[in-house]
């Protein structure tokens, strides 16, 4: 599947069965069965078979249904992935990876499965071209919550300290041809800051956002949905353009703006993913 498609990234832990019926009534484009940060310990066997369960049982509609699996070098990591192997399962999560080696490895035992890699350290940011780059890397993930720990950083409302690491997730995205996600806002009660979060990562360019709370869903598929006048605005310069070149002109103007080949084809970019 193209994972650039997809707007609304909602995890929810695996060994949660109330959690798991309520996500298959759910708009979330994905849904990301956690096996990591939300299991404790002595639960990650069950809910390793909870999340199998889940796939095999259905019912996810159009939804991309994935796997966050524990991170390299943990106990449950190799058991994690011949889960993912289950079908049903879009595509895998894995957290921390900072090198091009590592998601190589991890591509190796994923047997095929689309792997989205999360980028959460101060060495996976530098190294996010060469893991996006990676053959079987399907999208980044941004991770700013472990981020910022490790960077010792204070956030505010405009994420500043971590303004570079985002931009630097995209760009890596963008120069391999994948998707990237922006991480999660935790303040899920607060529409409005995760409006204005979401938004931010849309102006940064990332294709949609991972969340944690269901009542995030519908206003992250608004942020990271063209809106009606952008849709209508991508209309008009393509017909703009076209009848520049019906003139034999390769330029066309609207509004006063020059449009070019390259709005054109992000016109049409749009346009699809609308």
């Amino acid at each position: 599947m193209d994972m650039s498609r997809l707007r609304s990234l909602l995890y929810l832990p695996a060994n949660r069965p109330s959690a798991i019926a309520k996500a298959r009534t759910l708009a979330a484009d994905a849904v990301i069965l956690d096996l990591e940060d939300a299991v404790q310990p002595d639960a990650k066997a069950d809910a390793r078979a909870a999340a199998v369960a889940a796939a095999l049982d259905g019912g996810w509609g159009d939804r991309a249904l994935l796997l966050r699996v524990n991170g390299i070098g943990t106990p449950w990591h190799c058991d994690d992935l011949a889960a993912a192997q289950t079908q049903g399962f879009a595509g895998i999560v894995v957290p921390k990876v900072d090198t091009a080696a590592e998601a190589t490895d991890v591509v190796k035992r994923a047997v095929g499965r689309p792997v989205l890699a999360m980028v959460e350290t101060p060495a996976g940011v530098l190294n996010a071209a060469a893991i996006a780059a990676t053959s079987g890397v399907a999208g980044l993930i941004a991770g700013m919550a472990d981020l910022a720990k490790a960077l010792n950083c204070g956030v505010d409302a405009n994420r500043t300290p971590l303004l570079y690491s985002l931009s630097a997730i995209v760009l890596a995205a963008r120069a391999a041809g994948v998707a990237c996600f922006d991480g999660v806002c935790t303040e899920y009660r607060n529409e409005a800051a995760f409006r204005a979060e979401a938004g931010q990562g849309k102006l940064l360019g990332f294709d949609g956002k991972t969340l944690v709370h269901p009542s995030q869903v519908d206003p992250c598929n608004a942020v990271f949905s063209p809106s009606a006048d952008e849709v209508a605005t991508a209309k008009a310069m393509i017909a703009a353009y076209d009848a520049a070149l019906a003139q034999g002109r390769g330029v066309a103007t609207l509004d006063g703006q020059m449009v070019e080949i390259l709005h054109v084809e992000q016109a049409r970019r749009l346009l699809a993913r609308a």
